[in-house]
C-alpha cells in the first residue's frame, strides 16, 4: 500500500498559519490535497493536523485527518507518527502542505523510484532554476553525485556554484522501516542549524535518490509567494 501524508502544522514560523491562507476561496491545505488525490499511485491520501482550527477549517471538505502531536521537530516526524497508523502502508511519501500547484504526476513517478528496491528514501529535484532562484534563501539549492543521489542542500551557494545544482521540490517518498528509522533519531547539527529535516537522513547515512524533474511548482514560504500562487493558478485556469 502507498499513502501520501500531508504535514499540516499550523505554527509555520516565516508564515503563520500559512496552510489556512485563503486562495480562490479555499485554504491551501485543500489545494494540495485535491491534487494528491489525483495521483494514480497513492492508495491513500491523509492530512496530518495539529490543531483543532484547522480541523475546523477543513469539516467542510471530505479529506482523511488525524490529529498529531503539536511537538514534532519535522513535517516528516508528524508523518511517521500517521504511518504507524496504517499498519499496510509500504510506501510513504511526505507532501508538503505549502505547495497547491502541485503536479500529482510528479507524485506518481516519485513513487515509481521505489521499484528499485536499493531505494529506501527519494526526494523530488528541478531542472526549473533561475537567478532570482539562486539568491532566494527559500529556495533550496540541492547537489547531486553521478548515481542521482543527494550529497548536500543549501540555502545560500557561491557564485562558482551555480549553474550545477538541483531546485528543491519538497517532497520525500520513505520505504516504511526507513521511515521509522529516520524518525527514532535525534535532530542533527546540520538539520537544526540549516533549518532542513533531510540533513537528519544525510548525517545518518541514508542515501536519499533524487527524481529529476522539470517541475515549475511554487512553494508558498512567505506572504510575498501567495500573489504569485494566485496568478499562476488564474492563468492556468484562462489557458486550460
Amino acid at each position: 500500500m502507498v499513502i501520501g501524508v500531508i504535514p499540516a502544522r499550523i505554527g509555520s514560523t516565516r508564515f503563520p498559519r500559512k496552510i489556512l491562507a485563503d486562495i480562490e476561496g479555499k485554504p491551501m491545505i485543500a489545494h494540495v490535497a485535491e491534487r494528491a488525490l489525483e495521483s494514480e499511485m497513492l492508495d491513500k491520501v491523509v492530512i496530518a493536523i495539529d490543531s483543532e482550527e484547522t480541523e475546523k477549517a477543513l469539516a467542510s471538505y471530505k479529506f482523511d485527518l488525524i490529529m498529531t502531536d503539536i511537538e514534532h521537530q519535522s513535517g516528516t516526524d508528524r508523518v511517521a507518527e500517521v504511518a504507524k497508523t496504517i499498519e499496510e502502508a509500504e510506501i510513504i511519501i511526505n507532501i508538503q502542505g505549502d505547495e497547491p500547484l502541485l503536479s500529482p504526476k510528479v507524485i506518481d513517478n516519485l513513487v515509481k523510484l521505489f521499484d528499485d528496491p536499493i531505494v529506501s528514501m527519494g526526494t523530488v529535484v528541478s531542472r526549473n532554476i533561475g537567478v532570482k532562484d539562486y539568491l532566494d534563501r527559500n529556495i533550496v539549492k540541492v547537489f547531486l553525485d553521478e548515481n542521482q543521489n543527494a550529497y548536500n542542500f543549501k540555502r545560500d551557494i557561491y557564485d562558482s556554484e551555480i549553474g550545477g545544482v538541483f531546485r528543491h521540490v519538497g517532497f520525500y517518498g520513505f520505504q516504511r522501516e526507513t521511515l521509522f528509522e529516520y524518525s527514532s533519531l535525534s535532530p542533527s547539527k546540520n538539520e537544526i542549524e540549516n533549518s532542513l529535516e533531510q540533513f537528519r537522513a544525510l548525517d545518518n547515512g541514508i542515501k536519499i535518490k533524487a527524481l529529476i524533474t522539470n517541475s515549475e511548482q511554487l512553494a508558498v514560504d512567505v506572504p510575498e509567494d501567495l500573489d504569485r500562487v494566485i496568478s499562476k493558478m488564474k492563468n492556468s485556469i484562462k489557458v486550460s
